[in-house]
């Protein structure tokens, strides 16, 4: 992967864009990184990040809440987590 970051930075900074000479300096295929510089794709780890409820903060809050909850006993089952998730993001999420 940081191949390709090399490559997208290196396009950046050229006046006039060689697709192909970049990929082969980078070792990299021509396709991925002229999809990805004309925005057309994105890296799977942009992908996974877009895709996910909540984010680090809001996960940590979570954990807590479930840590919380099992402290006293109580199991964290998954209706008591979809909830708990809800309240955090302050909106209703899909069906678990």
């Amino acid at each position: 992967m940081a191949n390709i970051e090399a490559a997208l930075a290196d396009l950046t900074l050229q006046d006039k864009l060689n697709i192909q000479a970049t990929a082969d300096k980078y070792r990299v295929n021509r396709l991925t990184l002229s999809r990805r510089f004309n925005k057309v794709t994105t890296s799977r780890e942009n992908t996974y990040n877009q895709q996910q409820v909540l984010n680090n903060i809001q996960s940590k809050e979570l954990i807590k809440y479930i840590n919380k909850l099992t402290k006293r006993g109580l199991p964290p089952i998954t209706a008591i987590v979809h909830n708990l998730a809800a309240g955090i993001i302050g909106r209703q999420l899909g069906k678990y």
